[in-house]
């Protein structure tokens, strides 16, 4: 084949450029995405109930869909939140891979089994059924920066005129306001007034009904009409009213001693927010922040780059005074840590070339894996589009580290043409035909060895095997095209370019005479370890139990933490504080840390509790984006700890600061998350005590750290008990008590409001002065319905203090407390989730175990997974080396090569205080092939001489003389190309530092140890007899020196 291609050049030229084409079409077509489609799917159920208690609504509402959901295909767990705002979530996980669409549909299908179980007012308000992505894309904030606009303005301004606009921006899933403030009819009842004048709040509310609707009033002269009827009208009335001042004139009473009663004589009427749950600050401004969520499978560059182009459009409508901000974009981390692999492929290249040129010392020989490496790089774009991969960290590394071994074959190539050049004399074409003989197994080997290794480990499941796969099929696709490039377009530039003659120069004499000495040492190491086969095993036993006693010492942990370029900050005050207090306090923090060098925003939401969950008065949400990695020396973990220290500082509740997850989607912090359930008994005053006591333990434990739990069902509650039998004997039914303290206390919905062509609710409750303390129950007049007088509640209702939970979670169908923490600086996550089970199994009471969520719930079921992609490989390498030598003993003396490698990125991660993360894990798979590869040719070299009659130990040696120099060339080549990574700075530099280590020091012993070990391994292994049928390889024309 490759002969073919030497006398046709430009055929071999003419594919690698159709290559080169495909692959750039294709790289411009690719999506770019900080991870692949790995976060697991989620699907939401939501259901309100108006008025009801978080207790409630976990019994009543949560619990029978719950019961339905157990064994819907695919689902990993579920987890829900029921809040004293009257809304339950329901958030179910699914398996990596699942369509999100057929999860849909299946867990809508248990929902429909659960509705006649749900209270009426549950199922009148409906149970919405939708996929989720939980992964915030970025925050676009509304501002006034003239003060002339309040938030309700820009909140309906947001909800009228961007909403829906950027819900149709292609890849986004939803578009939420925080702290919405929709338009609503306010009806602030005088309850003192009314009492006087005799009018109850349900007269209010009837009245309204009555005089707020839209009727049909019918038509003049409609068909069947009498003969002669000429025009037909249609009968228009007011319907429903706009302006405050109509609902002000609404009639409460005709009659009456002082004549007809309006509204606006017991009321004040405004149009306000329909809910004042929550308002947002940026930078101490009042803003409203609208979060834009990415949809699965959507690609997070394009997408945020198509909601910014939407915005800058919106803009040029905006009224003066109306500005808006993406305060909050992770985005920003995506392509910034793409930008810096990018930069890590054309430093690898670079010096790459120039160990290459090193080595060759022309010019013309350099030129040749010049143009071979980027034909198999930019190829492999087109591999990725046919496989439905996206630009990727992980495909980008695999192509960092595919350089290093594409090299590799055009080296392979082109040293052995130049030595037969050199040594035998001959000329360029003959030389690469003889050279192809020679090295053409060994190509074919080593390309269906890398491929042998990589492409198992493409069939892992869950998010590793997601993670591996992308790396693998990367790598996978580079080196097959690498094999046709080296069998093809290398041989045929050889033919053409090489010139015979001496390539020593003066600028190169130190390195060759250096390079000389270095290989007699090493062939001096050879024969040692030939002469002194048992010493050399007792020192492969000693690298297997340094390799043993590495893998217990390294800590593992799934994916490193990164800078990520933001922080998220919570701000928690006591129980049962109102949103003013917690508005304070968050401002208070924001002062502290104004002068922060490393800080860009800082972008409040006061009365949203991203990491507990739901709405609470006295809790905020703190979003701090932070300078872009070239503007700053502080990292993101030593702003968390300033946040935390200032935090602690406040002088109302305080402050703790969290790095988001690694990977976007699992979790809404980094470290762990894990639930303790209450699986025999639902008390939530019991759960507190058990949860406080091992929190407190956790807390304890030197190897953890910021251990917290937001579960507290003691928030003061006021609660009213009806003196039944007095209310029904003064004519008062206990409905008519409910009734009456849900419109003053609470809200009551009573009908709906058209105006900019959207519905607003009409709202009732008393105004503020009226509901401001608990005496101010006892001030709502009912009237008894025997004797028509107006009675105040205090006659016969007492009120007394109690605690009770504002929000209750429940998981996988338990009452639960979500428990946060991490480990210390140098406690692996793996570690840290080993603690944490030692610590329940000792503290935890019977009747209550742990469950763990997000990150350290995927972290547990990659476990194995690695060690399962390890041993696939090595026995995958093992039998097609079988097959291809027709030896059953022969592929030990590649394998042995192994643990040399793994035993050199171990010790070179363990003297950096790095984890054994799956990226390690990755570069480890990676290392078992290149080991291999250095160690096949060595032993194809040697199998060559001893079937043509040397004996074992001078083909070994002969075959160690002659493919050392090669062998140091690819690997340096290799070890140069990653060296960028190991010494990576800037964003996503965690994850390739902690990829470029290993390999890098994995690959230095796998060259300068283990190649030392090969021949005797093979001069143990090598047997002459051979097997009937098996091909006899040609004569080696090299004679020992």
């Amino acid at each position: 084949m490759s002969r073919f291609f030497i006398d046709r050049p430009i055929f071999a030229a003419v594919l690698s450029i159709v290559l080169v084409l495909a692959g750039l079409i294709a790289s411009r077509v690719l999506p770019v995405a900080q991870y692949p489609e790995i976060a697991p799917p989620t699907v939401t159920i939501t259901a309100t109930y108006p008025g009801a208690s978080a207790e409630t609504l976990a019994k009543t509402v949560a619990a029978p869909i719950e019961e339905q959901l157990s064994g819907v295909e695919g689902l990993l767990y579920f987890s829900s939140s029921s809040s004293s705002s009257g809304t339950m979530t329901i958030t179910g996980t699914f398996e990596v891979g699942t369509n999100v669409d057929q999860a849909t549909f299946n867990v809508n299908n248990r929902v429909q089994l659960a509705l006649p179980r749900l209270p009426d007012e549950v199922r009148r308000t409906g149970v919405t059924v939708q996929k989720r992505s939980n992964d915030i894309l970025l925050v676009v904030a509304l501002s006034s920066p003239d003060g002339r606009f309040d938030t309700l303005y820009l909140s309906n301004y947001a909800s009228l005129n961007m909403v829906d606009e950027l819900k149709r921006v292609p890849g986004v899933a939803d578009v939420t306001i925080f702290g919405a403030r929709d338009y609503s009819m306010r009806i602030w009842l005088d309850p003192g007034r009314m009492a006087q004048l005799g009018v109850t709040a349900s007269d209010v509310a009837a009245a309204v009904r009555a005089q707020n609707a839209q009727y049909a009033a019918g038509k003049i002269g409609a068909e069947p009409a009498l003969p002669g009827q000429s025009l037909v009208y249609t009968v228009t009335a007011q319907g429903r009213l706009v302006e405050p001042e109509q609902f002000g004139e609404i009639v409460v009473r005709a009659g009456g001693p002082a004549g007809v009663l309006r509204l606006k004589d017991v009321a004040r009427i405004e149009l306000g927010a329909q809910s004042y749950d929550a308002f947002n600050t940026l930078d101490g401004k009042p803003t409203i922040g609208t979060a834009v969520f990415l949809q699965s499978g959507a690609n997070a560059l394009d997408v945020a780059q198509a909601v910014k182009a939407r915005m800058d459009e919106l803009k040029k409508g905006f009224p003066e005074g109306l500005d808006y901000v993406v305060p909050f974009d992770t985005t920003r981390f995506v392509e910034s840590s793409i930008g810096e692999v990018v930069k890590t492929i054309m430093e690898a290249a670079a010096l790459v070339i120039l160990v290459v040129f090193v080595f060759l010392q022309t010019a013309r020989a350099t030129f040749i894996p010049m143009i071979a490496v980027p034909v198999s790089l930019i190829g492999t774009f087109a591999g990725l589009w046919l496989f439905g991969f996206s630009i990727n960290t992980l495909t980008l590394f695999a192509m960092v580290l595919a350089i290093g071994i594409v090299v590799d074959d055009a080296i392979v190539v082109l040293e052995n043409v130049e030595r037969l050049m050199r040594e035998q004399k001959m000329s360029a074409r003959d030389a690469a035909i003889e050279a192809m003989r020679e090295v053409s197994g060994a190509i074919v080997a080593i390309v269906l060895v890398l491929c042998a290794v990589f492409v198992p480990v493409a069939f892992l499941g869950g998010i590793a095997g997601q993670l591996y796969k992308q790396f693998a099929v990367t790598v996978a696709i580079a080196v097959v095209l690498s094999g046709f490039v080296a069998l093809t377009l290398t041989p045929a530039l050889c033919a053409l370019m090489l010139r015979p003659g001496d390539h020593e120069s003066k600028l190169f004499r130190p390195f060759n005479a250096g390079f000389a000495a270095l290989t007699r040492l090493f062939l001096s190491a050879v024969n040692l370890t030939l002469a002194r086969r048992v010493l050399a095993l007792l020192v492969f036993a000693g690298v297997l139990v340094l390799l043993g006693v590495l893998f217990t010492r390294i800590p593992g942990s799934f994916v490193p933490s990164e800078d990520q370029g933001y922080v998220i900050g919570s701000v928690i005050l006591p129980d049962g504080a109102t949103l003013e207090r917690t508005g304070k306090a968050g401002a208070q923090l924001r002062k502290m840390l104004a002068d922060h060098p490393a800080i860009e925003h800082m972008f409040v939401v006061n009365g949203f509790d991203l990491i507990g969950g739901g709405n609470k008065t006295n809790a905020a949400t703190i979003f701090v984006p932070l300078k872009d990695w070239s503007q700053r020396t502080h990292s993101a973990a030593e702003v968390k700890g300033d946040i935390f220290a200032r935090g602690m500082a406040l002088s109302d509740g305080m402050a703790l600061a969290f790095n988001p997850p690694a990977i976007r989607g699992l979790g809404s912090a980094g470290g762990f998350e894990v639930y303790v359930q209450g699986r025999s008994d639902p008390d939530p005053m019991r759960l507190q005590q058990v949860v406080q006591a091992f929190v407190g333990e956790l807390s304890a434990n030197p190897r953890l750290q910021g251990v917290e739990t937001f579960f507290r069902p003691t928030v003061p509650q006021l609660r009213v008990e009806v003196d039944r039998e007095k209310a029904l004997s003064l004519g008062v039914p206990v409905q008519d008590v409910f009734d009456a303290l849900q419109s003053t206390m609470g809200t009551l919905y009573v009908n709906d409001f058209n105006k900019f062509g959207r519905t607003y609710r009409v709202q009732v409750q008393a105004d503020a002065p009226h509901r401001a303390r608990p005496e101010d129950l006892g001030n709502v007049f009912v009237r008894s319905a025997t004797t028509g007088e107006m009675i105040p509640l205090k006659a016969f209702i007492a009120t007394r203090s109690t605690v009770g939970p504002e929000q209750l979670e429940r998981f996988n169908g338990y009452v639960a407390a979500k428990v946060l923490g991490a480990g210390t600086p140098g406690v692996s996550s793996a570690e840290a989730i080993r603690t944490v089970e030692e610590v329940a199994r000792a503290t935890l009471p019977s009747g209550y175990g742990i469950a763990w969520t997000g990150q350290a719930y995927q972290e547990k079921r990659a476990g194995s997974a690695s060690v399962f992609a390890f041993g696939f490989a090595i026995v995958m390498v093992y039998l097609i080396l079988a097959a291809l030598y027709e030896r059953w003993g022969l592929p030990v003396a590649v394998l042995l090569a192994v643990p040399f490698a793994i035993a050199g990125a171990l010790g070179f991660v363990f003297l950096r205080g790095m984890e054994n993360d799956i990226y390690f894990q990755i570069g480890l798979v990676v290392l078992i092939g290149l080991a291999a590869k250095n160690a096949i040719l060595i032993v194809e070299f040697a199998q060559q001489g001893f079937l043509a009659g040397m004996t074992p130990v001078d083909a070994a040696l002969q075959a160690a003389r002659l493919r050392f120099r090669p062998i140091v060339m690819t690997s340096l080549a290799f070890v140069l190309g990653v060296l960028p990574l190991v010494l990576a700075s800037g964003a996503g530099a965690a994850a390739r530092r902690s990829m470029g280590t290993g390999v890098f020091g994995g690959m230095i012993v796998a060259t300068f140890v283990a190649t030392i070990f090969v021949p005797m391994f093979f001069a143990l292994t090598a047997r002459r007899r051979r097997p009937h049928g098996a091909p006899e390889a040609a004569p080696v024309r090299e004679e020992l020196p």
